[in-house]
């Protein structure tokens, strides 16, 4: 694994190549992690600095240091454990300051959280001076919208709930100019329900998958959620967002009390508008409890296809193991490794829902 360090300037500093473990994961919709297994000494301290940051040539994104954890034992000697998130995680750093209420079309909702938290704020110490916006000219994205409000959330988990609700992807890479660059992005339809794209197909069938988890649960699964509002007792304004009959169906509570239909300014915002917000919350609270169904392998990059050329994260492939379980699936996750065993490369898979493969094709 070629692994570079990088300082607070983004300089090189050195090179990661003495470790006996490295894991290295990259998401769609979340931000990714690190783990550095080593041995302790002090040019591993030079090297790895809480805050500097680390480079991977395989990967468009960026690690920052975060944790070190010593831990010693009188028969393996001193080992480092490094961790840390990935660019995306600068996000979790800020709030959202103050009550917004974000109407229309998605993207431009996402870029004015981050317009009055990070970008171009009212209070100057909470800008990040070399972040910026980069917008997607995809129809995928561009045709979404978004109605939700929010005051004191995380600006991190506004942004992804909204994007996995949405089946969207987003990423802060760094460019040559050495800004932090958001955008969101959708990925490639490669299974067999389209004809656009070649397919890309991960099954032992095809000798490109070593081997496979498929796990499927349905313990917290919920299909209904009860949206309450603003307003106390029966005078609560409240939505229900889902469906579901019998035993069919499976409920859920969404205390939404934080929104409101009260403006900064004195006005009020129709109740249209409103219950448009609570069920945005419901969307993303419902989509927190999916039937858990994914579909995990460990495959050969260097046979059939081959990450960022045939197939990337956020794409939709085909996948299949040998006992028949086969759909369409999400890569949510890209995960590389190396130990003293050896490198390995693999992608992490979410299984489509029938939800969501009616979204897809709506």
């Amino acid at each position: 694994m070629n692994v570079f360090a990088l300082n607070k300037e983004f300089q090189s500093v050195g090179v990661v190549d003495v470790f006996k473990s490295f894991l290295w994961t990259d998401r769609y919709n979340q931000f990714g992690d690190f783990e550095i297994y080593t041995e302790a000494n002090k040019s591993v301290m030079e090297l790895l600095k809480e805050d500097y940051y680390l480079w991977y040539s395989n990967s468009e994104h960026m690690m920052i240091i975060e944790g070190l954890e010593v831990s010693s034992d009188t028969e393996e000697g001193t080992k480092f454990i490094y961790t840390g998130r990935s660019l995306e995680s600068i996000l979790d750093r800020r709030i959202i300051w103050a009550q917004t209420t974000v109407s229309g079309n998605f993207q431009n909702g996402i870029q004015k959280l981050l317009n009055e938290n990070v970008i171009n704020p009212t209070d100057g110490n909470r800008k990040i001076p070399n972040f910026i916006f980069q917008p997607s000219n995809d129809p995928e994205i561009t045709k979404l919208t978004l109605e939700a409000q929010y005051t004191g959330d995380n600006l991190y988990d506004a942004i992804s709930a909204a994007c996995k609700d949405k089946k969207i992807g987003f990423k802060v890479v760094l460019n040559d100019q050495n800004q932090f660059v958001f955008s969101l992005y959708k990925g490639a339809d490669r299974s067999y329900e389209q004809d656009k794209n070649p397919y890309v197909v991960f099954s032992p069938e095809f000798d490109n998958m070593i081997n496979s988890n498929y796990i499927r649960s349905k313990k917290e699964y919920k299909n209904v959620t009860l949206v309450a509002g603003e307003g106390e007792g029966s005078a609560r304004k409240t939505v229900a967002v889902g469906s579901g009959s019998g035993l069919e169906r499976r409920e859920l509570f969404t205390d939404a009390r934080d929104l409101t239909t009260q403006t900064p300014g004195g006005g009020t915002i129709p109740i249209s508008e409103y219950n448009n917000q609570l069920t945005q919350r419901g969307n993303e609270s419902l989509s927190d409890h999916p039937i858990s169904e994914s579909f995990e392998g460990e495959s050969d990059t260097t046979r059939m296809f081959v990450f960022k050329e045939d197939f990337d994260i956020g794409d939709i492939v085909q996948n299949r193991n040998e006992y028949g379980q086969e759909g369409r699936s999400i890569v949510s996750e890209m995960v590389f490794s190396q130990d003293e065993e050896g490198f390995l490369a693999y992608p992490t898979f979410e299984t489509l829902s029938k939800e969501d493969e009616e979204e897809e094709g709506s």
